[in-house]
């Protein structure tokens, strides 16, 4: 891992894979750095012949930080992010994987800068250039329930419980929850985080400008993921996702929520190299 200079500030990131491969931008969800993409699922990539980029958000990981309940961004900034971090690393085409809030980073890059654009993929996301409440909830579906209270973030084990109640909340309820796993995942991103508190700012900045164009305009080739169980954006938002844009692939995943479980890899890792 190293940092990286880009629109004016530190943004920590990780490459595997060929440098001379076809580079591949991963881009995660709030509050996630880039722990959210766990490593064997970032080999499998590059393993497909690309140089996969992952790296932490503003106040994330050890990238830049604000004071928890003061970002000093906005949510187009984190756009903005990511585009100079393709232009601090000399790239100027990616593939663009974003889950989440990153399918919504992807979204903007893709409408605002095509240039930078070679596929578009989009995880468990929703619309980026239109309020997604447009998209109504399905009947029998409900919004996703989490009503922890905050942890003390001074407390290693209280966040990382924290962390995996979220994680847990966000599964599919068809499928064993890991929690093994998810402890050592959230634990990783505890321990490597500058300042772990950081990461609920993601939560109170302004979402900033929204994109230029329309999805309608997209001239990209473009894969649509999404979780059957998903109860964070039901699958409605990723259905109406790839109709909007042209040409759009949609692959819905049995037993899987707001979140990509290595049982999923087998059908998205090869579906993201077919773009």
């Amino acid at each position: 891992m190293r940092k990286v200079r880009a629109n004016g500030v530190e943004l920590c990131i990780d490459e595997i894979g060929d440098p001379g491969d076809r580079p591949l931008l991963l881009i995660a969800g709030s509050g996630s750095s880039l722990d959210g993409w766990r490593p064997e699922l970032c080999e499998r990539l590059a393993a497909g012949g690309r140089r996969v980029i992952r790296y932490d958000h503003r106040d994330t990981g050890q990238s830049t930080t604000y004071s928890p309940g003061q970002p000093g961004y906005s949510g187009r900034d984190l756009t903005d992010d990511a585009v100079a971090l393709l232009e601090a690393l000399e790239v100027e085409r990616a593939d663009l994987v974003g889950i989440s809030m990153g399918g919504g980073i992807a979204q903007e890059i893709a409408l605002d800068h095509p240039e930078r654009a070679a596929s578009l993929t989009l995880v468990s996301t929703t619309f980026a250039d239109r309020p997604y409440q447009e998209i109504p909830f399905p009947d029998g579906v409900e919004a996703l329930a989490f009503d922890e209270p905050a942890p003390d973030w001074s407390d290693r084990d209280a966040v990382v419980a924290y962390m995996v109640a979220f994680e847990r909340a966000l599964a599919s309820p068809a499928r064993p929850f890991d929690e093994a796993a998810s402890r050592e995942a959230a634990a990783e991103a505890v321990e490597r985080a500058t300042d772990i508190a950081a990461i609920a700012n993601h939560d109170v900045m302004s979402h900033g400008d929204g994109p230029s164009g329309r999805l309608e305009e997209l001239d990209v080739p473009a894969l649509v993921i999404h979780g059957a169980d998903d109860p964070m954006f039901p699958t409605g938002h990723g259905e109406a996702l790839a109709t909007a844009i042209p040409g759009a692939r949609l692959l819905v995943l049995d037993a899987v929520g707001h979140e990509l479980p290595p049982e999923s890899w087998d059908r998205v890792v090869p579906a993201i190299l077919a773009l």
